[in-house]
């Protein structure tokens, strides 16, 4: 028996299924996940996910996620956590690295996975399993090697069906997100928390102010704000001011 469901298992599926021949899931009654998928497509750029990818190592001290391939469009980074956390937990985290990693992407190219929709009750949604055929077509989604990864980018897919030894032995050398990492990680990516929830605080902040010029004075000189935003206010400061001219300037 193929080691496979035993890593996916250790490191992404939830409760054990209820019987033989039920699907695993990625989520549990609660709402909990362990799997935290992001996605780039059309097209699949595997600088950009590249960057991502060792980003969240060498920036926020994470474990290596796994690379996939989607079978379809996309390269896909597998996140696993130690612990489950609840998936708007999960997607909010997503969102946040999004937000310092993929700005410049548009949103349309970008999976983040769970996703939660705005039905009631609310429908928790999440990718499909690796390695899987993606039919009508003959294409397979599979988990890939760095080092092999710039290979799939214009396909990103396999065109028979993966060795799944190999797809368990891809997955044997990585590790889930302790508590700890997930806490300093979460630290490390304060600034663009702040950031979003300076956000909405700033619509609160324009009704304070009675004019552009006192909003925009009162984000320069708050130290609390991350230092981009402050420079972006004061730049925008720069037309309410008289600027000294030296001797000889017009």
């Amino acid at each position: 028996m193929t080691r496979l469901p035993s890593e996916l298992h250790r490191l992404y599926l939830m409760d054990a299924p209820a019987h033989p021949g039920a699907e695993p899931s990625l989520c549990d009654a609660q709402g909990r996940v362990r799997a935290m998928v992001l996605g780039l497509a059309r097209p699949a750029d595997w600088r950009v996910v590249s960057a991502l990818w060792q980003g969240v190592q060498v920036d926020l001290g994470l474990p290596a996620p796994a690379i996939s391939v989607s079978g379809t469009d996309a390269y896909q980074l597998w996140f696993s956590l130690a612990e489950p956390l609840p998936a708007t937990q999960a997607h909010e985290f997503l969102v946040a690295l999004s937000a310092r990693y993929l700005q410049d992407i548009a949103p349309e190219r970008i999976t983040l996975m769970p996703s939660i929709s705005a039905h009631t009750p609310p429908h928790i949604e999440h990718a499909p399993l690796v390695p899987a055929e993606q039919l009508p077509t003959d294409q397979w989604s599979a988990f890939v090697a760095p080092d092999l990864a710039p290979v799939f980018a214009q396909t990103p897919w396999l065109d028979i069906p993966p060795n799944l030894e190999g797809q368990a032995d891809l997955l044997s050398g990585l590790s889930s997100i302790s508590p700890v990492d997930w806490s300093q990680a979460l630290a490390r990516l304060g600034p663009q928390v702040v950031t979003v929830a300076e956000a909405v605080a700033a619509s609160e902040t324009v009704g304070a102010h009675a004019d552009p010029k006192a909003f925009l004075l009162a984000v320069m000189h708050n130290e609390t704000v991350a230092l981009s935003l402050r420079v972006d206010a004061a730049k925008a400061l720069l037309p309410y001011f008289d600027v000294p001219r030296g001797p000889g300037q017009d």
